[in-house]
């Protein structure tokens, strides 16, 4: 969130029911596509640092590929990877808020035409 500026939960809902509509975000998208390879070295030690690509990590990747049997097997793999999606959108987005907060402590950008 931007420093000093707390958000009621009417206004991060009606900012999510915004983002629904069509073409939104494509501008977002394409700032977001330009950064992504920086971004993606902060999401991977963000998510490292919180124990998702560590030990722990590895042993349950492990249990769930060498898991007997295939539909329980299919399952876990499953279960992991979504839980690995969840945890990679919520670390996105503070990831996100915290780029927001910075530029909006840079100030506003001088742009030549």
């Amino acid at each position: 969130m931007t420093a000093g500026r707390r958000y009621s939960d009417e206004e991060i809902d009606a900012a999510i029911e915004a983002l629904s509509e069509a073409g939104a975000f494509s501008e977002a998208e394409r700032e977001v596509a330009r950064a992504a390879p920086r971004l993606q070295k902060i999401l991977a030690e963000a998510m490292g640092a919180g124990g998702w690509f560590g030990e722990s990590h590895d042993a349950e990747v492990l249990k769930a590929a060498t898991t007997p049997d295939e539909e329980s097997r299919l399952s876990a793999v499953r279960t992991l990877l979504a839980e690995e999606a969840r945890m990679g959108m919520m670390v996105g987005v503070a990831v996100g808020w915290a780029l927001a907060d910075r530029l909006e402590q840079q100030g506003p950008e001088t742009k030549e035409d």
